[in-house]
């Protein structure tokens, strides 16, 4: 019986990092269709109406709370110079999931032209559609 136990707990921890690597994975191409500039492949992980959200963080002009559209993102994303260069270097993954809900902490830091721009943290909420896990949500902190 004891072998059944350790067994069955066994399973439920594989299965478990498992789910975790698969959203993991969804929000790696998220970032590798970021840095590529290519918002087809971004598309590919997020849902139609994913919700963008960003805190900026100044102690001169105050905290502000922006919006943006998912169509606003893709455009931006399509329309970055090719000749701008810049890294959202992910320095960690927090990852908790329900069911076919999972959220994301991810601190990270941007690099602009190899220089450090901004840190922050992202975090992603994502909902499993058939064998595949969508971002929904996503905010992000911003602070120099």
């Amino acid at each position: 019986m004891r072998v059944y136990f350790i067994l069955f707990f066994l399973f439920l921890g594989l299965s478990s990092n498992a789910q975790k690597q698969e959203v993991q994975k969804a929000i790696e191409i998220f970032f590798e269709g970021f840095h590529q500039k290519d918002s087809v492949k971004i598309k590919t992980v997020c849902a139609d109406k994913m919700i963008l959200q960003s805190i900026s963080e100044s102690s001169v002009k105050g905290n502000k709370l922006s919006n943006e559209s998912a169509a606003e993102f893709y455009k931006s994303i399509a329309t970055i110079p090719s000749t701008m260069k810049f890294q959202e270097k992910i320095l960690s993954y927090n990852i908790q999931i329900d069911g076919t809900m999972a959220h994301v902490w991810a601190p990270y830091e941007f690099y602009l032209n190899d220089k450090l721009s901004h840190t922050g943290v992202n975090t992603f909420t994502l909902f499993k559609e058939k064998d595949s896990w969508k971002i929904i949500y996503l905010i992000d902190t911003r602070r120099k």
